[in-house]
């Protein structure tokens, strides 16, 4: 007897992303062999028709079925997600055939993981790409680190299946590492869960970013290329039918914008008339960071014993540079490359590094460096890093300080939202043209609440590209955007605020250091509302809310090695 044995794919999920030869494969058989979940996909196909199911992890028992069917002359399809031919079925169903089988078989394509979640970012995979599977069930891990070093190497664009999984944590972040040894922080990437599923959840990021994100199995990762850029909402990697020239990292930030925005490394006290935006462009474009101006410390490198303080604002390098006048050996650690060039600037006695890393990696490099003690000094709002370090202080049994900047929130004078997201809901009440003074990070909840579109937004970030990046991805246009070091005086802020009209303002509490109450009087002089988002609440094993009480905690924590 000769049946027939059809391998097919059935895409993403939905009916409409079926291809009409799958169709036909399903409704010419008399039996249907599946994992139940796929089910649901095909029920209007496979009506009246024998069906088998097995749970996910017996792929084996489904393919060794489905040949022993066909064997026995039925006609059977084989179903699988995505294609099947791509980390799917249709090899282990090759492997188990023998020769001397002679039912015949059709292998029906399908819309795979990798061309789905694509297709949802813009063009990411338009030149050569790679795809690679993170789990280490079916292969040696030492395989995959290899392959992904290779992928980096060859600056291919890349799409990263089974990212992470309950019992495979920290895997995804040492493939990222990797890629960071060959790839730009700054290259673009997608993450797209359950594409073209329910649930749908689309978003880009720079590759150093990922680091400080969490993933599932039903994500996949999409790295570019150093020529993969932004446009609009979309990222893609060009084809080649312009020039191949690679745009140095300030023409990543712009795009193809005008020269609007503001970039400037330090506001002045002296700033009085309207701002001219073109032109401070122009003053201090080299604010951008660039690869080639700054060295990323060297983990090897740092000295044993150090105190390490976590920094990235202006006080944390200050407060660093207070410890290295106690003789102890500093490192101080700075999530971007902005920020590392900064620390590196004020804190010429210490060692900087900078990168965002996963916490397991973190916890080696300060095991490895038999560190002395954790100092916390990074944002009041920077609530993920500081979780991470009490729990590596913990681990490690090494004392721990938190640095706080001192409350200047006056909520009965100021309005006080909860969240980002609540704060942009009141101010589109208040307003219609906001100025956003909290940096990039909260940019996409302040952005994307309802009724975000019939406003008019302006944003302060930090000059680096990423940051700018993010805002131009969000639709800010290019002449609303003010790139600069902080803290900013209240002339400078007034002089802004008129220029651009500005009728509310959202904040964060940031302190003394945050130039917190120079953006208040600025605010109140101009008679527009200002809305301080709370600081997040965080339960520390001990806090320090100025420089001295650091010190002392330094110096009765730090002699025990």
């Amino acid at each position: 007897m000769s049946g027939t044995l059809n391998l097919v794919s059935v895409g993403p999920g939905y009916a409409e992303y079926i291809a009409p030869q799958a169709v036909r494969a399903l409704a010419s058989s008399d039996t249907i062999v599946s994992y139940d979940y796929y089910l649901n996909w095909i029920k209007p196909w496979i009506s009246g028709k024998e069906v088998h199911t097995t749970p996910l992890t017996q792929e084996r028992q489904r393919s060794l079925l489905s040949i022993e069917l066909a064997r026995k002359g039925r006609k059977v399809s084989l179903i699988s997600s995505g294609d099947i031919g791509v980390y799917a079925m249709a090899a282990l169903a090759f492997e188990q055939m023998s020769e001397t089988d002679t039912f015949s078989v059709q292998v029906v394509p399908g819309i795979t993981a990798a061309v789905a979640s694509a297709s949802l970012l813009g063009a990411p995979l338009s030149h050569d790409f790679a795809t690679l599977s993170l789990s280490d069930l079916l292969c040696p891990w030492d395989w995959i680190e290899t392959r992904a070093r290779h992928i980096a190497q060859a600056d291919l664009s890349a799409v990263l299946y089974n990212v992470q999984s309950r019992k495979r944590q920290e895997g995804v972040y040492r493939i990222l590492r990797i890629m960071l040894e060959h790839k730009l922080p700054e290259t673009l990437c997608g993450v797209v869960r359950n594409a073209y599923r329910p649930g749908q959840a689309v978003a880009t990021a720079t590759l150093s970013e990922l680091l400080d994100e969490s993933f599932d199995m039903f994500t996949s990762i999409v790295v570019g290329n150093r020529f993969t850029r932004r446009k609009r909402k979309w990222i893609f990697t060009p084809r080649g039918y312009g020039s191949f020239s690679e745009p140095d990292l300030n023409e990543r930030a712009l795009g193809e914008s005008d020269n609007g925005i503001l970039v400037l490394s330090q506001a002045s006290e002296s700033v009085e008339a309207p701002l001219s935006t073109d032109v401070c462009l122009n003053i201090c474009a080299a604010a951008l960071t660039s690869r080639n101006s700054f060295i990323q410390g060297k983990a090897a490198d740092v000295p044993p014993g150090a105190v390490w303080v976590f920094a990235g604002t202006s006080d944390g390098n200050a407060l660093a540079n207070a410890v290295v006048e106690l003789k102890y050996p500093v490192v101080v650690s700075a999530a971007t490359e902005y920020g590392g060039v900064t620390a590196a600037a004020s804190c010429p006695g210490a060692h900087v590094l900078t990168g965002k890393l996963g916490k397991d990696q973190r916890m080696q490099l300060l095991a490895d460096a038999a560190a002395r003690l954790i100092v916390d000094a990074t944002h009041p709002y920077a609530c993920s890093i500081s979780s991470q370090l009490m729990e590596i202080a913990a681990h490690l049994n090494l004392p721990y300080v938190r640095f706080e900047r001192p409350s200047k929130a006056d909520f009965d004078n100021e309005k006080e939202a909860p969240s980002p997201a609540e704060a942009a809901e009141l101010a589109i009440m208040l307003g219609k043209r906001i100025f956003l003074a909290t940096g990039a990070r909260d940019l996409e909840k302040l952005l994307t609440v309802p009724g975000s579109g019939d406003c008019e937004w302006f944003v302060r970030v930090a000059p680096s590209a990423e940051s700018i990046e993010k805002a131009l991805a969000l639709g800010v246009r290019a002449d609303r955007i003010c790139a600069m070091q902080g803290p900013f005086s209240r002339v400078f802020n007034l002089a802004l605020w008129r220029q651009w009209q500005i009728d509310c303002v959202i904040t964060k509490d940031s302190g003394e250091a945050g130039g917190y109450a120079s953006k208040v009087e600025a605010a109140r002089e101009l008679a527009i509302p200002i809305i301080v988002i709370k600081r997040p609440p965080m339960e520390y094993p001990s806090v320090a809310c100025d420089f001295q009480s650091v010190i002392e905690f330094v110096q009765a924590k730090g002699a025990r090695k």
